[in-house]
């Protein structure tokens, strides 16, 4: 039985490579960005794996199209560029 929901709109600032693998594997599951990221946060709530080694699989193919080469270790350490670092 599904649980009735409120869903909002948000504004969150992502890391661009982050956000296009992100999508990727959204289209790949067929399923929305928005979905993808609520199931992703409440597996992790939980203290469980949200994918299956299959779909870790493509999130690295993904991360290698998108060039991404951050991981959880870059977690929190993170240091947006300003347009005069460019």
């Amino acid at each position: 039985m599904s649980k009735k929901i409120e869903r909002v709109q948000t504004g969150v600032r992502l890391e661009k490579r982050l956000l296009k693998v992100l999508k990727g594997l959204a289209g790949h599951l067929d399923i929305s960005l928005g979905d993808l990221i609520e199931g992703m946060a409440l597996h992790c709530f939980e203290n469980k794996p949200p994918f299956s080694k299959e779909t870790i699989g493509k999130i690295q193919q993904l991360k290698s199209v998108y060039d991404l080469a951050l991981s959880a270790e870059d977690s929190h350490k993170l240091k947006e560029e300003s347009r005069d670092d460019r």
